[in-house]
């Protein structure tokens, strides 16, 4: 596993927050450079290694997203989850209250459309929102991960909100799936951010070590 030190030189003056957007640019700026077909491999062999895990097949309820640009193709794992009869649920952006909605979603085709930043998202109207959702394993996006269960999201802070309020009521798997190129050593964290349980690229299956 190729894991690369981020960091800049002079780290020690930079605020955390500005350590975040360097490895940010970063890693968004490498993941765009993977062409299309090899990133279509990659996301499959990602999607198998997800669906293997036990904490997956013994789920009822999972939370997913859907992917857009450059990332991990997570659809697959999506329509892979309702083939196997599991409650899905998926999240809409709300702008208002910069949070995330989650919607039980049965139909990929019929039930989702591009929403908030292009990315495809429920259609409120077609199908059922979840006010007190319990998930029992959880996908989560993001821009670049460490074996240790850290994750580095987009900065809008919608899954750290999210998952605040996922966790006061249980504790569900956490799990990403990501290309080998997006993990990375040494992630500026927060009090606030959450580890993953498992870190899944296309070449292996990472038990992170939480603290």
């Amino acid at each position: 596993m190729t894991v690369d030190n981020m960091s800049p030189k002079n780290a020690e003056t930079l605020s955390l927050q500005g350590l975040k957007q360097i490895l940010r640019r970063r890693i968004l700026e490498r993941r765009s450079r993977v062409i299309a077909g090899l990133r279509g491999q990659y996301s499959a062999a990602i999607a198998q290694r997800i669906l293997q895990l036990p904490e997956y097949r013994n789920a009822q309820t999972v939370l997913a997203y859907m992917h857009f640009g450059a990332e991990f193709e997570s659809e697959i794992f999506v329509r892979q989850t309702l083939a196997d009869g599991k409650t899905l649920l998926l999240p809409r952006v709300n702008t208002a209250t910069r949070e995330l909605e989650l919607y039980r979603v049965e139909d990929v085709d019929a039930q989702l459309a591009p929403g908030a930043y292009g990315i495809r998202e429920p259609v409120a109207e077609s199908c059922v929102r979840v006010d007190a959702p319990q998930p029992d394993f959880i996908l989560l996006p993001g821009v670049a991960f460490g074996c240790q269960g850290e994750r580095l999201g987009y900065g809008g802070g919608f899954y750290d909100k999210l998952l605040a309020q996922l966790l006061a009521m249980q504790r569900p798997a956490l799990v990403a799936g990501a290309f080998e190129m997006q993990v990375v050593a040494d992630i500026p964290m927060e009090a606030t951010d959450q580890r993953i349980d498992w870190l899944v690229t296309e070449n292996e299956t990472i038990r992170c070590v939480s603290d």
